[in-house]
């Protein structure tokens, strides 16, 4: 039997347990200081076992998968190497950052253990176990850091248990992968949030900053919304990257307002004609470091129970409607209706579906 301990059984976590669990030959052991989160995981069938002891959790583990936010990644590390671990335990991470894990796992004494970080490119709008899904990996890519010291057959082992996932496993190493992260994931954060901010200060001179930041304005920033804390931990273990990366995106923009103040409108159509080809050859339907969003818009009338009646439909169609959202509504004008999916395959059949029944629908 090979045990595979889970510590951390929220959204990523959980969603590699409802992978393993369940296929011959591997047990999921979920670990949470909290009885109350342990009876979760049990009562939701997350994990074939649950346990509120650290070093239960781990001494039993062929596999150790550390769920845990990044800024608590080294404590956890510390924890686990004073317990007898097996001969052969392969301990992997999930965190956004990887060169200071990993550059922390080799500073300690893990016995017979091997440190591999690794970094599932995932997400949800949700969080927490209730938001864990047995597709959530699938076709997403799935990073492996191992270094020059790592023995290949744990990489192969690794693998091997991940393919259960059905991610696309990559191997990279663990500065190029903070450079590429930063680059395609907390810079935008920390574009969206910085822009936010502006339009939020310009608002408390005139309120229709708010007003009429929505739409386009929304969709583009709505990264600004992450938790606080995990982008605190994130964005701080990766600052070396960062403060890089933001200096590029100055001189960036210092090109734009050049443009700008010499009314260059050839170098500007320039600058959007060569990020439109570049963005038009990226896969529009893999999953990213940023969640894709599965939304669409229905016009509809004001007439009592039209918003039950799509709700029903869709329903009963067995098309998984993750969020609903009544953007305007007023007598005489057609509401707007926001639908939000899980994937896109519910958003295709939720379009058809509605189109059929004499709907207006548009993304």
């Amino acid at each position: 039997m090979t045990n595979v301990a889970i510590f951390g059984v929220g959204l990523i976590g959980g969603s590699i347990a409802l992978c393993l669990k369940g296929k011959p030959g591997i047990r999921v052991i979920g670990f949470s200081n909290r009885e109350s989160s342990v009876q979760k995981y049990l009562q939701r069938g997350v994990v074939d076992v649950g346990t509120t002891s650290i070093q239960e959790a781990a001494e039993q583990a062929d596999f150790i998968f550390l769920c845990v936010p990044v800024g608590n990644l080294q404590e956890y590390l510390e924890k686990i190497s004073a317990f007898n671990l097996k001969k052969g335990c392969i301990i992997t991470d999930v965190g956004s950052t990887k060169s200071s894990v990993a550059s922390y796992a080799r500073s300690v004494n893990l016995g017979h253990a091997t440190f591999i970080g690794g970094h599932p490119m995932a997400g949800s709008e949700r969080s927490g176990v209730e938001a864990a899904s047995y597709h959530l990996l699938e076709n997403a890519f799935y990073v492996l850091t191992p270094d020059s010291t790592t023995p290949p057959e744990a990489v192969e082992r690794l693998t091997e248990l991940l393919s259960h996932t059905r991610a696309n496993i990559v191997k990279v190493d663990a500065d190029s992968h903070d450079d590429i992260v930063g680059a395609i994931s907390h810079l935008p954060h920390m574009i969206a949030v910085a822009l936010v901010n502006q339009v939020r200060g310009y608002n408390e001179r005139n309120e229709l900053y708010q007003s009429l930041a929505a739409g386009g304005f929304r969709d583009i920033t709505r990264i600004a919304s992450g938790d606080p804390s995990l982008w605190r931990d994130i964005l701080l273990d990766n600052r070396r990257v960062l403060l890089r990366l933001i200096r590029d995106w100055n001189d960036g923009m210092e090109t734009f307002a050049h443009m700008l103040e010499k009314m260059d409108g050839p170098s500007i159509e320039e600058a959007f004609r060569t990020a439109g080809e570049f963005r038009n050859r990226m896969p529009e339907r893999r999953k990213g470091m940023i969640h894709s969003v599965y939304d669409c818009y229905v016009d509809v009338p004001d007439h009592p129970g039209i918003i039950g009646k799509i709700a029903s439909e869709l329903g009963n169609n067995r098309i998984n409607l993750s969020n609903l959202q009544i953007i305007e509504s007023r007598e005489d004008v057609p509401g707007i209706l926001r639908l939000s999916f899980r994937n896109q395959e519910y958003l295709d059949q939720a379009i058809a579906l509605l189109e059929r029944n004499g709907y207006s629908v548009h993304q």
